[in-house]
């Protein structure tokens, strides 16, 4: 059966003097400090650009009413019309991608430790705007780069030559199981990559992102997420052993996740947190009301995007970090029967996301950033585009709420592993057709 889609109307489509907008700018209750002066003047940029959008929107749905009726009126319960603003810069946000695929500027030197992410980001970006897929000799490229990455000792550098980590392991496991074809699969020297992660193992539970490096909440993750795509674990394997014990340690009296026990609650790593008990099965551990009441109120109430942290900024990348950790608990609360939401709506406010993303944040020139007068790069691209997914799709299939015209809508990405779902179903068949690798 297929989804209804549900479109939605943009909040800058009501009265922004007397509207919930206006209501909901900051309040420094007459004590200003570095970061509500910082606030005051994000919501000026996009005030701004609400402002051109709420006069571009009536100004289509004029334009679409006088030419299906002849009449003057606008119709703020406008009907269907592929070319509703806001629309997503679908074409420009391709070629900006397609290029970085061959060859990067000057400016990316600082990044030579994070290609196998740049693959990433651009391959899942490309898939989500239904772009993929590339040419046979690209694809093969790409998936031979990435082995020049893969360290003789198992798991993945940044670039050729680099020492292994966790994170850009992650990323290189992630491009190839986009790229899904034979030859890449078989990129992952799967016995060796199980090898490097019990080298990272500690003896409390946690992973060192590297030799001798640091170890936080990311590291459980990282591992979790390239272990199960593989399948290298099998239900006897140790490699988990006090991981998420470990993992539950780390939730803060607000209810999200630190990188560390102690530290202060994070998007990125409540993210990681929750996504690695939801891979090992225990979810349980947390405080899972707590924290989705933490996550849920990280969405900024003017901008309709998410901050990372209590009293921070919004930021474009959070649409994922924090809209796909809703996505994963929501989705666990409501097979446990403990959540008392309609299956087919998301418990954040879909439509501000959607309309954060593509108001605020795409660059005329393709490409998606932080926030307004931010730079364009593909992190943010990745991550706004899938959390624009999230905000679009739910785990029922029941509905789409689309903010715009149809041809706004992306594929949906998987919440727990950040691409999508048939790259998911292709990996896991394939990788189950192999043996798993003993413990070292």
């Amino acid at each position: 059966m297929a989804a209804e889609i549900k479109h939605l109307v943009p909040r800058y489509a009501e009265n922004i003097e007397d509207g919930v907008l206006a209501a909901s700018r900051l309040k420094n209750d007459g004590i200003p400090t570095d970061t509500s002066y910082e606030q005051g003047n994000v919501e000026k940029e996009i005030e701004k650009m609400f402002l051109a959008a709420r006069a571009k929107y009536f100004g289509e749905m004029e334009k679409s009413s006088k030419d299906d009726s002849g009449s003057e009126e606008i119709f703020i319960d406008r009907p269907t019309n592929s070319s509703a603003p806001p629309s997503l810069k679908r074409k420009r946000h391709i070629e900006f991608l397609t290029a970085g695929l061959r060859e990067l500027g000057i400016s990316y030197q600082c990044l030579d430790a994070s290609r196998t992410w740049i693959c990433y980001w651009i391959l899942h970006s490309l898939d989500l705007l239904d772009a993929l897929p590339l040419s046979s000799e690209l694809e093969t490229n790409i998936a031979n780069f990435l082995n020049r990455c893969q360290h003789p000792n198992g798991g993945f550098g940044g670039g050729p030559g680099q020492e292994p980590h966790l994170a850009s392991t992650y990323a290189a496991v992630n491009a190839l199981c986009i790229l899904g074809t034979k030859h890449s699969f078989d990129v992952i020297d799967r016995p060796k990559l199980l090898s490097f992660f019990f080298r990272m193992k500690q003896p409390d539970g946690s992973f060192t992102l590297h030799e001798n490096g640091e170890t936080d909440v990311r590291g459980i993750y990282l591992v979790a997420s390239a272990a199960v795509l593989s399948n290298i674990i099998s239900s006897c394997s140790k490699l988990f052993y006090l991981s998420p014990e470990w993992v539950a340690s780390c939730q803060t009296y607000e209810g999200g996740f630190a990188g560390r026990p102690g530290l202060e609650a994070h998007g990125g790593y409540t993210f990681c947190g929750l996504a690695a008990l939801c891979l090992l099965g225990k979810l349980h551990l947390c405080d899972t009301k707590l924290l989705l009441r933490w996550i849920a109120n990280r969405q900024m109430k003017f901008e309709g995007g998410f901050q990372g942290r209590t009293e921070k900024l919004v930021d474009g990348c959070y649409s994922f970090w924090q809209g796909g950790a809703i996505a994963l608990l929501q989705s666990a609360l409501q097979q446990q029967g403990e959540l008392g939401f309609p299956a087919d709506t998301w418990v954040f406010h879909s439509g501000a996301l959607q309309e954060y993303v593509l108001t605020c944040c795409q660059h005329m020139r393709g490409g998606l950033r932080d926030k307004p007068k931010k730079s364009r790069d593909f992190y943010h691209t990745c991550y706004c585009l899938s959390g624009l997914s999230i905000a679009q799709h739910n785990g029922s299939k029941l509905a789409l709420h689309i903010l715009g015209g149809e041809d706004n809508e992306v594929r949906p990405t998987h919440p727990t592993f950040n691409i999508c779902g048939n790259s998911v179903y292709r990996a896991l068949q394939y990788f189950k057709s192999l043996s798993i690798p003993d413990d070292p």
